[in-house]
């Protein structure tokens, strides 16, 4: 675990294990993970294909639920919450941006950006001017009333980080963010990132690509389900 203690630790996972039942056999995704993600850090998930880290990921987003242990974010136990509590949890403390950018093709970009807001009980009056701000922000100035289909892919990957961004989460996890962009835009997608780190955001950024991980302050790879390497920026794994 990282060494850092007390109440900075953004989402602490203690002997989490995963297990899939795949017709007579059993698959154990994640088998026994502890960690820590302390706040402000910049991490890359890596791993070959059946690693766990699509596994790890979907628990940190609170989209899916270990079969045994302890996920805290912020110090609040994922396993006691009902389903209602997970999506309040979801659209408050966490941020996502996905491969597909998963972005809903009726709505315009501000629409988009606003989508998290919509499940809060109190969604906070300035919603709107926020989300204005953040899509200049990540540079879609002048594109406010396009819809999905009119914009580029690296465009709509802006929306998407923009979108994370909208309630201020304690964590962004990123699912191979740029591995549907050319070199170029995903050169821009990931220098979008450095800037939020530089900011103090807590990123975890799950990818298969060696020169897309190294954009990361830590490296964790993982293999059958356990931590196999963990390395700082700029020593190899």
């Amino acid at each position: 675990m990282s060494e850092s203690g007390g109440n900075s630790a953004v989402a602490e996972l203690r002997d989490i294990t995963r297990v899939y039942q795949m017709g007579t056999n059993e698959v154990r995704a994640l088998d026994g993970f502890s960690f820590r993600f302390e706040r402000g850090e910049y991490w890359s998930i890596m791993g070959s294909s059946g690693s766990g880290k699509s596994t790890l990921l979907n628990i940190l987003g609170c989209i899916d639920r270990p079969s045994s242990g302890s996920y805290q974010v912020r110090g609040t136990e994922v396993s006691d919450l009902s389903d209602d509590q997970l999506s309040e949890l979801r659209g408050s403390e966490l941020g996502f941006v996905f491969q597909s950018y998963n972005l809903i093709p009726q709505l315009n970009v501000i629409e988009n950006i606003l989508v998290p807001v919509l499940y809060q009980d109190n969604p906070p009056p300035d919603a709107e001017e926020r989300a204005r701000f953040l899509a200049e922000r990540v540079g879609l100035d002048g594109r406010f009333e396009h819809r999905p289909p009119e914009l580029s892919g690296g465009q709509q990957q802006r929306v998407a980080i923009a979108r994370s961004l909208i309630n201020d989460p304690a964590l962004i996890l990123a699912d191979e963010a740029t591995g549907n962009l050319d070199s170029k835009t995903a050169e821009e997608i990931l220098a979008l990132f450095d800037e939020l780190h530089a900011e103090g955001k807590t990123i975890l950024l799950v990818t298969h690509e060696p020169s897309v991980g190294e954009r990361a302050d830590k490296i964790m790879r993982l293999r059958d389900g356990r931590i196999d390497e963990v390395a700082e920026k700029g020593v190899a794994l």
